[in-house]
Formats: C-alpha cells, structure tokens, sequence
C-alpha cells in the first residue's frame, strides 16, 4: 500500500496537463475561477479512472482508430494551450482565454488527457496488496489517490496564485511562459512517443 501510495505522489506531482492547467487558471483568473476548474478535473480524473477500472477505457481504446483519434484530438488541444502560454506576452499566464475557465473546462480536459489515462491505468492494474477482493482493493486505491491528487493540485494552483500576486519583471514573466509552453511542448511529444512505441 505504501508502495502505490508513493506511485501515486509521484505520477501525480509531474507537470501534466491537469497541474499546468491549475496553475494557469489560478494565475490568469484568481482563485474562484481555479477553484471551479480543479473541481472539474477532479471529477473528471475519477471519471477516467473509472473507465479504466471497469475495462471500458482498454475496451473503448480498443477500436480500430479511435485510440488514434483521442491522441491527436488531445496533441491539438495541448499545441493550442502551449501557442496560448508560448504568445501570452509579459504578462504571466499559463493558459489564456477570453472568459475563466470552470468546472466544465476542467472536466473535459481529463477524458484528452493522456496522462490520466497513462496514471489510472498504471495505479489500477499494478501495485495489488489485496488480490482476493479487487473491488475493495479499487476502492481503497481510489481513497488513496484522491487523499494525494487533490492537494497536489491545490498546491500547483496556490502557486498560479502566488504568481499573480508578484509584480514580475515582463522579462522574467515572459519566460516563464515560455518555460511553461515548452512542458506542455514535452507532454505532447511523450504523448506521441508512447503512441507509437505502443504501435511498435
């Protein structure tokens, strides 16, 4: 049990999708605003890892294709997020839209989300320590992720905050963003990588 406990802090701290996304709203739009949006991705985590617990997620992905078309469907959004951050000027933003993103953004971030796939599928088919009741052993398991994923992602929002707080030189906020762009960049290219090395 420590074992996945400690999997899943690790699998879950890594800059992804979800966690940049957090931060960005926190630093674009306040803490209302990233409050909604990390309660939409909370929702839409468990909703992922639900579909990988009952086998619909592997069977889903399983159509000719289809796996194909969620990947690009998820490397489109994640260029345009990056180009989002990448051309957000001086001004520090992770993600930059006309209106906050909410609770329906987040949500629908997590089923594109390769790496909430690639997580609930690590955590729910490894690290068994109660092999003769799988169906406490997933409940427990989903007790134990959420107890670590949702202050994760408070933490990467408190500090979308912070960085809205600070009155940043435009230098140092423009390569932040930067820097930021260029994760998702990496994101998007492991989502590629995995594809095809999976293919192999």
């Amino acid at each position: 049990m420590l074992e996945f406990a400690a999997a899943v802090f690790f699998l879950i701290i890594t800059p992804g999708p979800g966690v940049l996304s957090a931060a960005g709203v926190g630093s674009a739009y306040g803490g209302r605003a990233g409050l909604a949006y990390v309660g939409g991705l909370f929702v839409g985590n468990n909703l992922v890892a639900g579909l990988v617990i009952s086998g619909l997620a592997a069977a889903a992905l399983a159509v000719p294709g289809l796996g194909e078309v969620l990947l690009w469907g998820s490397v489109c959004y994640l260029f345009y997020l990056a180009a989002k951050i990448a051309l957000a000027g001086s001004r520090i933003a992770f993600i930059h839209l006309e209106k906050p993103p909410g609770f329906w953004n987040g949500l629908a971030l997590q089923p594109i989300n390769p790496k909430a796939y690639a997580v609930n599928t690590a955590l729910f088919s490894g690290f068994a320590f109660m092999a003769g009741t799988p169906a406490l052993e997933a409940a427990v398991k989903l007790l134990i992720l959420n107890a670590i994923w949702v202050p994760i992602h408070l933490l990467w929002l408190w500090a979308g905050l912070t960085l809205r707080r600070l009155d940043l030189d435009p230098k140092v906020n423009r390569a932040i963003n930067v820097a930021m762009a260029v994760s998702m960049l990496i994101v998007v290219g492991l989502a590629i990588w995995s594809q095809f090395a999976a293919g192999a």
